[in-house]
């Protein structure tokens, strides 16, 4: 089971000065955060703000080669969460066969702000995000005590109403 989230915010982790895209659904009750690189974060941020940019950025041309192919990015899903690591796919219709691409989720969620495609998440992946004892979403690589602030901001996102997101608002 899937549900359908947007990004509602690009932010960075204080404790670790790592970007964050925020995802939440549409009623607010589940946000997913997942700490992406900063060249991702770059990319969405790119899009969210509508800045075009005087060359093609990665995901740009991406789009472009899709667009010349005549294939279209049906959605984006966020497949599975491991090790504090997330999995995505991205899925493609072309010449009317589906194909699913494995893809980091920051760069899927690049493509489908491109594409205008929809991003969803699968329900057990908000659920093991939510729980830090299960690998949840975190940054990996961190001692226990900034493990510890990490797990603070987290439940702090989870907190945050929608008029808290920042200029991203979606």
């Amino acid at each position: 089971m899937e549900v359908e989230m947007k990004v509602k915010s690009l932010m960075m982790d204080p404790v670790t000065q790592t970007p964050i895209v925020i995802l939440r659904d549409p009623s607010g009750k589940a946000i997913l955060p997942i700490w992406v690189g900063l060249f991702e974060a770059n990319a969405i941020a790119l899009k969210l703000e509508n800045v075009e940019t005087p060359r093609p950025m990665t995901h740009d041309l991406l789009r472009a080669v899709l667009d010349s192919m005549k294939a279209t990015v049906e959605r984006i899903s966020i497949t599975d969460l491991k090790d504090s690591t997330f999995y995505a796919s991205v899925l493609l219709r072309f010449n009317g066969q589906e194909l699913r691409v494995d893809s980091r989720p920051s760069d899927a969620i690049a493509l489908a702000l491109r594409a205008e495609a929809p991003i969803f998440v699968n329900k057990d992946v908000i659920e093991k995000a939510s729980r830090p004892e299960s690998g949840g979403a975190s940054p990996p690589d961190l001692d226990d005590e900034s493990r510890k602030e990490s797990d603070e901001l987290r439940r702090w996102l989870e907190r945050l109403q929608p008029e808290d997101m920042g200029k991203y608002e979606n």
